[in-house]
């Protein structure tokens, strides 16, 4: 697996959203296209942004936190017809939980619990240099 950080989430020229998430050397990119209000999601907590209420990223951590779980990391498991897929991996006690989640809620909530996004080292092919991503 290789350990991905977000860069920032883009728009380009047609509107379309996408998070940019890069390898620790800054050196791949791994851009994922998603909807406007999931790059809101993922956006305003990297920008200190707090809502006066829980958005649904935070109910889901106050959810797993009280009962009894911690998220621990986000993989980005696969690609099929050009949809992505992720794992959100939960330790509640001696057991570990791990659920299918779309890659836009799964690095919500990761930016949130401030836990690390992995992606599977197949998905390398889907990545590009650094030096060719222009955030917007």
């Amino acid at each position: 697996m290789i350990k991905l950080k977000v860069k920032g989430v883009s728009v380009d020229e047609a509107g379309n959203f996408f998070i940019i998430l890069v390898d620790e050397n800054d050196t791949k990119v791994l851009p994922i296209g998603i909807g406007k209000l999931e790059a809101q999601n993922i956006a305003m907590p990297i920008q200190g942004v707090t809502p006066p209420r829980p958005m649904t990223h935070d109910l889901l951590k106050n959810v797993i936190k009280e009962l009894g779980g911690k998220p621990k990391k986000v993989v980005i498991t696969e690609i099929k017809n050009d949809t992505y897929f992720a794992e959100i991996h939960i330790e509640q006690g001696d057991k570990e939980i791990v659920l299918d989640s779309r890659p836009s809620d799964a690095i919500a909530l990761a930016v949130r619990c401030d836990i690390p996004i992995f992606m599977n080292f197949p998905l390398i092919e889907f990545t590009y240099n650094a030096s060719d991503i222009k955030l917007i």
